[in-house]
C-alpha cells in the first residue's frame, strides 16, 4: 500500500469500529468543554469526569467561576495533576471570557489561543467538539499511531496535525480524530502494540517484523 492507500483503509476501518465516536469529556457547553479539555492535559479523562461534577456544581460559567478563588479551584483540580497551573489557567480564562467576550466561550481558533492556559490542541478540539468546525487535534495517541501507520515522519505533533490534514478529507476529520484516539486507547496501544500486534498495524505493514519506533511528540 502507499501513503494514500493506508489512509483510505484506516478511514473505513475505523468509521466501522466507531461509526458514531462519542466526546469522552462529559460537558455541557463550550465553556464545560473548554474547562475539562484543559484538564485532561497529562491526566485521563475517566479522573477528569471524576473531577468536573464537583466543579462545575462550585461555577459553570464564566462569571461565577471568575469569581472563585484560585485557591479554591485548585483544591478541586488537584487529582487531575498540575493542579497549580490548571487552577490558575481556569481562574485566568474565566476572567478573559467576561472581560473580553461577554462572558461566551469565541468560536474563533485564534481567540481562544489567546485565552491563558489553552494551546493550539485545547483551542482545535474546542473548535470541533463545541462548534463542529473542522479541526485535527494531534494528541499523544494520534500522533503515535500516525507514524505506526505510515501517514507521517511525525517529528512532532505540528508535523502530524499537517499530514493527516492532507490524507484525508476535511469532512471527516472531527470525527476520525476521536476514532483514532478510541483506537489508540483499546487496540494500539503505547505498551500493547508495537507497530505489530493490531489489527490495522498488520494489515498495513503484514512483513514488518520488528517493532515501530516512534518519536514523541
Amino acid at each position: 500500500m502507499n501513503k494514500q492507500e493506508r489512509a483510505e483503509f484506516v478511514h473505513r476501518r475505523l468509521a466501522e469500529f466507531y461509526p458514531d465516536p462519542a466526546i469522552p469529556l462529559a460537558h455541557k457547553d463550550p465553556y464545560t468543554l473548554l474547562v475539562a479539555v484543559l484538564l485532561s492535559a497529562q491526566c485521563t479523562d475517566a479522573r477528569v469526569n471524576e473531577v468536573t461534577p464537583r466543579l462545575f456544581a462550585l461555577a459553570d460559567n464564566p462569571a461565577d467561576m471568575a469569581r472563585v478563588p484560585e485557591e479554591r479551584i485548585l483544591e478541586i483540580v488537584r487529582p487531575c495533576g498540575l493542579g497549580p497551573q490548571k487552577a490558575k489557567a481556569i481562574a485566568g480564562l474565566s476572567r478573559s471570557l467576561v472581560l473580553e467576550h461577554g462572558g461566551e466561550v469565541p468560536a474563533d481558533l485564534a481567540a481562544l489561543e489567546r485565552l491563558p492556559g489553552v494551546g493550539h490542541k485545547t483551542a482545535q478540539v474546542v473548535m470541533a467538539q463545541a462548534f463542529g468546525v473542522p479541526s485535527f487535534p494531534v494528541d499523544t495517541h494520534i500522533h503515535r499511531l500516525a507514524q505506526r501507520w505510515g501517514l507521517t515522519q511525525g517529528k512532532n505533533v505540528v508535523q502530524t496535525e499537517r499530514d493527516l490534514k492532507r490524507l484525508f478529507p476535511e469532512n471527516c476529520w472531527n470525527a476520525l480524530h476521536l476514532r483514532i484516539i478510541y483506537y489508540g486507547r483499546e487496540h494500539c496501544t503505547a505498551r500493547g502494540c508495537d507497530g505489530t500486534v493490531c489489527e490495522i498495524c498488520r494489515t498495513l505493514y503484514p512483513a514488518r517484523k520488528r517493532p515501530k519506533r516512534t518519536r514523541r511528540a
